[in-house]
């Protein structure tokens, strides 16, 4: 199921850049694992593996294109029974600010302040 969404994000970009050229194209797949490579002329590299680990699927790769404004993008990814993972990205992803310390405050007052109420309810 992984592999399935993974593959079509990379078909959907290779979609986008529907005139790029297959520049390389390498498919090796047996029952227990796989290995894709794709390289396009509009810079569009993506490199996929993957093996049967029991029940579940190992999934490794990276791939990477330079964006309209010129500026290189990378993705290094593991995706396993704990999920997709990013191991690495250029430019890195955005993650959300920390929580502020007057929230943090309050919601350790809550939980130390039940409502005497709300567990009568």
């Amino acid at each position: 199921m992984k592999f399935l969404i993974t593959f079509a994000c990379l078909l959907a970009v290779a979609y986008a850049f529907e005139n790029a050229e297959v520049l390389k194209d390498i498919r090796d797949a047996d029952t227990v694992s796989y290995n894709t490579q794709i390289s396009l002329s509009n810079s569009i590299d993506s490199k996929q593996s993957g093996k049967l680990n029991g029940d579940e699927w190992i999934v490794e790769g990276d791939s990477a294109f330079t964006s309209p404004e010129g500026e290189k993008v990378a993705i290094k990814y593991i995706a396993n029974a704990n999920g997709y993972q990013v191991l690495d990205a250029q430019p890195p992803l955005p993650t959300p600010p920390p929580i502020p310390e007057p929230i943090l405050r309050a919601i350790d007052y809550i939980q130390q302040h039940p409502n005497l109420d709300a567990q009568k309810n």
